[in-house]
């Protein structure tokens, strides 16, 4: 979708106009017609409320859109904003209409609620279309411009870097949809390169014959079952001070899980597709980061696998070694998305020496039966980094709720044969997948677990997207850069 904009005053040719308005303040020079319309649908002006109506302006009939904002005074006007831009375009994305102006003129915004309005447009028109073959045109998306009138000054400047949100948002998003056939180790990682060319980052990959020489077993053995090698990807972006320490953002990247041997019940399995949803968002905060010349230091790694039930696949009761030297009991090998990050961890703290760390997985059923879809789970060893992502959290509307971490815990994890098993017992299974990986954090390294299982995919429309991927992860992180990092 494009974006231009222009001075108030100006008009451009055709398509639909779309003016926010706040709560009871539609303008006061409207045509009856109008008034008529909005007393009848009992528009007001509410947040996420929309009144269409045409009137004839200049001699040419206009259809005319009012989006409310909801409240002057609401604190959230940000996220109202938002939801307005994603409101509309999910009302006109296929009406037939190739261009929206958003007059902006009278509407009384600042530029973050401005910027906010756009994000939302780009983000809930985001589709996944490459597979539709038989797409009747009525159901073809055919909004394709947006102009922008009387926008606040330096609106156009800041949705530059939004813009660089959303592209990293998109991408993520794309990863997560495209089928296990297409995404797996080898091709995500040609993916990234291919989207990630002449941006300044800087890419490297690790096979299988240099994890082995690393001693990678945990994450070597969840992959042995695949004809898939699995790979590990780095990215890394300097943009901060010279030699300065990065910040590690970790992904949990298995492009496809059935389980393994502790095969999963078929209903549903196609959904395991996702199970790369962290690899997915490290990759888009990737680009984001790079895209928007991001004044930070950040290394984003990738362990990037497939679990398959193969002849060769690793069984419930065989002891790996990690790259720590510490050895795992695997009792379940559907708990493998912990076997990977665990390697994946040790990698980058004795590559980089990272100031902090962040990892994110769709790790654990569980954190949906405590959470459910609207937050994900966050645990850590420390507690400014805790208020910092959280903050950052809220902010961008990828809320996480902290869980407790503790030696108690530890005991349900240990083995009578090895370090640790792969799995507790029944319960605090969330918990008990972060104390495990707690044990690979090294000489007391601020880190944080995002369990994101229930928030990157949505069986329902949301706010900014459609039913399918949510491309959690990146907004969260780029915001967690922005207040931390660059300040």
């Amino acid at each position: 979708m494009k974006f231009q904009f222009l001075d108030a005053g100006q008009t451009p040719q055709g398509g639909i106009l779309v003016v926010p308005v706040n709560q009871d303040r539609l303008p006061a020079d409207l045509e009856g017609v109008v008034v008529e319309a909005a007393r009848q649908a009992k528009f007001t002006g509410k947040s996420g409320q929309l009144l269409e109506s045409f009137v004839e302006r200049d001699g040419k009939v206009v259809r005319l859109v009012f989006a409310g904002l909801g409240e002057a005074e609401d604190k959230d006007r940000v996220v109202a904003a938002e939801k307005a831009g994603a409101t509309v375009v999910a009302r006109y994305l296929t009406s037939g209409e190739s261009a929206l102006t958003l007059d902006l003129s009278s509407s009384e915004v600042t530029v973050e609620q401005a910027v906010a309005l756009l994000l939302g447009l780009r983000l809930r028109a985001w589709r996944f279309d490459a597979y539709r073959t038989k797409l009747s045109d009525d159901k073809k998306p055919s909004l394709n411009a947006v102009t922008v009138i009387g926008a606040p000054e330096g609106t156009a400047a800041q949705w530059e870097i939004e813009q660089a949100i959303a592209t990293g948002v998109e991408f993520t998003r794309e990863l997560v949809t495209e089928p296990a056939n297409v995404i797996y180790p080898e091709s995500f990682v040609e993916r990234c390169r291919t989207r990630m060319e002449g941006t300044g980052l800087t890419i490297r990959v690790l096979g299988e014959d240099e994890m082995r020489a690393l001693g990678m077993g945990s994450l070597l053995g969840v992959s042995q079952g695949s004809v898939r090698d699995a790979q590990l990807l780095v990215m890394e972006w300097n943009g901060g001070e010279a030699g300065a320490k990065p910040t590690a953002f970790v992904g949990k990247g298995v492009t496809f899980d059935t389980g393994g041997i502790s095969i999963k019940g078929a209903a549903g399995m196609e959904d395991m597709k996702w199970d790369m949803g962290g690899a997915g968002a490290v990759a888009g905060t990737m680009l984001a980061l790079a895209s928007r010349k991001a004044k930070a230091n950040v290394v984003g790694v990738c362990g990037l696998v497939e679990n398959m039930p193969d002849g060769n696949a690793q069984r419930p009761g065989d002891v790996v070694t990690s790259m720590s030297g510490q050895t795992i009991e695997v009792i379940n090998t559907d708990a493998e998305g912990r076997l990977v990050l665990c390697d994946a961890l040790t990698w980058v703290q004795r590559e980089y020496a990272p100031t902090r760390i962040v990892d994110l997985a769709t790790l654990t059923g569980a954190i949906i039966a405590s959470l459910a879809f609207e937050y994900a789970g966050l645990f850590s060893n420390d507690d400014a980094l805790s208020a910092d992502l959280t903050a950052a959290g809220a902010a961008t509307g990828e809320r996480l709720w902290r869980f407790p971490m503790g030696p108690e815990y530890d005991k349900l994890i240990d083995s009578p044969i090895a370090d640790m098993k792969n799995i507790g017992g029944r319960y605090a299974g969330s918990i008990t997948a972060a104390q495990f990986l707690k044990r690979f954090i090294e000489n007391g390294t601020p880190w944080a677990h995002l369990d994101i299982a229930g928030t990157v995919w949505s069986d329902k429309p949301g706010a900014t997207w459609d039913k399918g991927a949510t491309g959690f992860g990146v907004r969260l992180l780029d915001r967690f850069v922005r207040n931390t990092l660059e300040g």
